[in-house]
C-alpha cells in the first residue's frame, strides 16, 4: 500500500480509503448497502490487513447508524487508523438540524463522537457549501474543535472552485484552519473535477479523496450497452446518483476498461480504480462495497499500475472538451502555464 501526504499537512494517508456509508442500511442509505457490526469488522480488518489507515463516514449516513457501527465495530483498533467523518447535512426537523452555523457544527462533532465512540476525529469535514452561514462563523467553530482538541484536521466535500478559494482566504486572513482536503466526486464517468478542482488542489495545497470513484457502480462492468439496469444493483433499486449526460460514452468507456481488464485478469472496476489513483493530486480513492468480494476487488486497486499506451485510452475514450476559458488559454497561453494549469491542458497541447 502506497501512503500519500494529505494536502500541505504532515498526515499521511493510505491511497484508498475505506467508505462506509454500506454501513447501517437506514433510510435512503438503505439503496447503498446494509452492512451490519459484524460485516463492518470484516472489512475493516480486511482493510487494515491491505494496509488502508484511513476510514471514512458521515454524520447523515443511515441517520448515524454508519458512525455508530464504525465506532462498535472498531473498538480496541480505534487508535490505528484515521477517521474522517462529515457535518452539513439534516440531522432533524428542527431549524438549526442542518447547514455550517456554530451551533451545527459544534453540535454536530459532538454527537459524532459520541455515536463514533472515540474522543477525537482525525479528519473532520464540511459535506456541503452553506450559502447563509458566513464562512467566519463556520471556519470560527472549526477553529475551537481543532484547539479543544476534539478535531486534528479540517476538510471540504462538494465545494465549487469560487467557495472554496473563498474559505481558504478567509481562513488565511483570520488564522483560522485551513481546509487539508477536498473530497469530490471524480470518476472516468465524469471527469469535471479536472477543470478547476483539481487545479485548485495542486495550487493550494490541498489532498484529494475521491468519493463514487465507479460512478455508484456504472464503472463496474455490470452495466453494459445490453443491459443497462441489471438486477440487483443500486440503479435497478432506484439511486440515480451520479447523473448520465451521456449515455453513448459510458459505455464506450465501459467497454475499454473491460478490455483493459481481459488484458490483465483484472475486473473493470480494478482499472478504473487504478486509473484514479495515478491522476494528477488525488491523494487517495474511498472504496466501499457491500460484500467481501467486492471490497477485496477494490483493494487489489492498489497494487495495479496502468501503462501510458493504458491511461492514454481511458483519457482519451472518457475525455471532455475544453471550456472557456481553457481552450482560450491552450491555444494562447501555452507559454506561461502552472503545473496546476498542466493537469488540465496539458494533453491538449
Amino acid at each position: 500500500m502506497e501512503y500519500r501526504q494529505l494536502g500541505n499537512s504532515g498526515l499521511r494517508v493510505s491511497v484508498l480509503t475505506l467508505g462506509t456509508m454500506t454501513f447501517g442500511g437506514v433510510g435512503w442509505s438503505s439503496m447503498v448497502g446494509n452492512t451490519g457490526v459484524d460485516g463492518a469488522k470484516r472489512q475493516i480488518g480486511m482493510c487494515l490487513d491491505a494496509g488502508v489507515n484511513l476510514i471514512d463516514t458521515a454524520d447523515v449516513y443511515s441517520a448515524g447508524v454508519s458512525e455508530e457501527i464504525l465506532g462498535q465495530a472498531l473498538g480496541s483498533k480505534r487508535d490505528d487508523v484515521l477517521v474522517a467523518t462529515k457535518v452539513r447535512g439534516a440531522m432533524g426537523d428542527g431549524p438549526n438540524d442542518a447547514g455550517l452555523s456554530r451551533h451545527h457544527v459544534v453540535r454536530g462533532c459532538e454527537a459524532s463522537l459520541r455515536r463514533l465512540g472515540t474522543d477525537y476525529i482525525d479528519l473532520y469535514q464540511v459535506h456541503e457549501w452553506d450559502g447563509q452561514t458566513p464562512l467566519e462563523e463556520t471556519l470560527g467553530a472549526l477553529d475551537s474543535l481543532v484547539q479543544s482538541g476534539k478535531v486534528r484536521y479540517v476538510g471540504a466535500s462538494n465545494y465549487a472552485a469560487w467557495q472554496l478559494m473563498k474559505a481558504l482566504g478567509t481562513a488565511d486572513r483570520d488564522g483560522g484552519p485551513r481546509f487539508v482536503s477536498q473530497q469530490i466526486y471524480y470518476s472516468l464517468q465524469a471527469r469535471d473535477a479536472e477543470y478547476e478542482l483539481v487545479p485548485l488542489s495542486l495550487d493550494q495545497g490541498l489532498g484529494i479523496l475521491v468519493w463514487s470513484p465507479l460512478a455508484g457502480g456504472l464503472l463496474s462492468g455490470k452495466y453494459r450497452r445490453s443491459d443497462p439496469n441489471p438486477e440487483g444493483t443500486r440503479r435497478f433499486a432506484g439511486w440515480d446518483e451520479p447523473p448520465v449526460h451521456d449515455e453513448g460514452k459510458l459505455y464506450d468507456t465501459v467497454d475499454v476498461l473491460v478490455e483493459i481488464g481481459e488484458s490483465r485478469g483484472a475486473s473493470a472496476a480494478r482499472i478504473a480504480l487504478a486509473y484514479l489513483i495515478g491522476k494528477p493530486g488525488v491523494t487517495s480513492v474511498v472504496v466501499g462495497a457491500r460484500t467481501d468480494e467486492q471490497l477485496a476487488d477494490n483493494l487489489a486497486a492498489a497494487s495495479v499500475t496502468l501503462t501510458a499506451d493504458e491511461r492514454t485510452r481511458l483519457d482519451d475514450v472518457s475525455a471532455q472538451p475544453l471550456l472557456y476559458p481553457y481552450w482560450h488559454q491552450s491555444a494562447n497561453a501555452s507559454d506561461r502555464l502552472s503545473a496546476a494549469d498542466l493537469s488540465l491542458l496539458g494533453r491538449h497541447l
